[in-house]
């Protein structure tokens, strides 16, 4: 794995020449799989060296960083000591405490829904267990492509896409193989130095969720939740 890191990744800058004492959370990533995906799925293609070709990069490389990298000191995306992350409208969090949250899918998944009708309980996932189920529903991995690019530096403000195949089962649901979506507003702010410093991410989940939530029920309480709860009905 450590080979393919060193030859770099064309939609990732900062995959290239990774120091060999880069500490991973599951060993170094190769994107092989879900960038075929990408390049199959997107609708934009920007030109090499365009702002939104750039945006692009620094958003899968944030991205790759904040799911990867177990160390602060081996971020090159954002300065960890200054760095927020704020998801609709919600108190900004630190590095700190967004470790809290237990990281991965967590703190990009916070809800205030009851916990009886939650499809995705940020309270008792952890990194691991996130990602496991994520990788486990989208074997292809869940591909991001910017769609549009209102601003540049220092306060970068995009939309992007999120999507990817739902190929395997997701809680207690069977797959589809249908296309999974949603579309998501940002803002990221850089210093002079173009490390990210604060996030913004605009987006309801339910759209995510939603369609998870449409293959055959395996487990009796989950169809049971989904049948009861208006905020699932509505997404399903």
């Amino acid at each position: 794995m450590a080979s393919s890191v060193a030859e770099g990744d064309k939609y990732r800058s900062y995959l290239h020449g990774e120091a060999e004492d880069t500490k991973w959370r599951y060993g170094a990533p190769t994107y092989d799989v879900v960038n075929k995906l990408f390049e199959e799925g997107r609708t934009k293609i920007w030109p090499p060296g365009s702002l939104e070709e750039k945006v692009q990069n620094l958003v899968k490389s944030w991205e790759m960083e904040i799911f990867h990298k177990t160390r602060l000191e081996d971020f090159k995306t954002l300065d960890p000591k200054k760095y927020t992350f704020s998801l609709n409208g919600r108190k900004a969090l630190t590095m700190e405490e967004i470790g809290k949250l237990g990281g991965g899918y967590n703190p990009l998944l916070q809800t205030s829904l009851p916990e009886k009708f939650r499809s995705y309980n940020p309270d008792v996932e952890t990194a691991d267990s996130s990602h496991k189920a994520f990788t486990t529903t989208f074997p292809r991995g869940f591909a991001l492509e910017i769609v549009h690019v209102y601003s540049g530096p220092p306060v970068i403000v995009y939309k992007f896409r999120h999507w990817g195949y739902m190929e395997g089962p997701y809680k207690g649901h069977a797959p589809t193989g249908e296309m999974v979506q949603f579309y998501a507003m940002a803002i990221f702010e850089v210093d002079e130095h173009m490390k990210v410093i604060k996030v913004e991410f605009f987006y309801d989940p339910g759209e995510l969720l939603g369609g998870l939530l449409k293959g055959a029920s395996t487990d009796i309480s989950s169809e049971e939740a989904s049948s009861s709860c208006p905020f699932l009905r509505s997404t399903g």
